[in-house]
């Protein structure tokens, strides 16, 4: 090999290595643009956890919470105080959007359910209707066959 060709590999080799080290950029939080002044809020209630939900009306998502993620376990991600603190949580993930107005639509029959729509109440939003949408069997499953001995 020449000089000039053993130059010209180590400049570009020089060079991706520049480039490796300078591609690594921070990732930034999506700023929100937009104001959202009323909205709506879905929340599971189950008997193991509570999960919180705000979308625009359109139904794009502003931010959600559950009692896993606010930091319980067990047994107490079910309970009315874990749904409080999952809706403070939330609401400070959402702040940004100045949301003022939720409708409120819950499903299930767990501990939480309650205690998160009083939440919403407390933290400043104007709750302006409360939906039950809980699935309901109208005929339900069909039942095993007949046992014979």
């Amino acid at each position: 090999m020449t000089e000039k060709t053993i130059k010209k590999t180590d400049e570009a080799s020089a060079k991706a290595g520049k480039a490796k080290v300078g591609t690594a950029k921070a990732k930034k939080k999506k700023v929100a643009d937009r104001q959202v002044p009323r909205a709506n809020a879905y929340i599971q209630a189950t008997y193991n956890n509570t999960i919180i939900t705000i979308t625009d009306p359109n139904g794009n998502v502003l931010g959600w919470s559950s009692a896993g993620v606010v930091g319980f376990k067990g047994p107490k991600k079910a309970t009315p105080y874990a749904a409080s603190l999952v809706t403070k949580d939330l609401m400070d993930k959402i702040a940004a959007y100045a949301v003022k107005e939720v409708s409120v639509f819950v499903k299930g029959i767990g501990g939480g359910r309650e205690g998160a729509i009083r939440a919403l109440h407390i933290n400043g939003l104007n709750v302006v209707s409360i939906n039950d949408v809980t699935p309901i069997p109208h005929n339900g499953c069909r039942p095993p066959k007949r046992r014979r001995v």
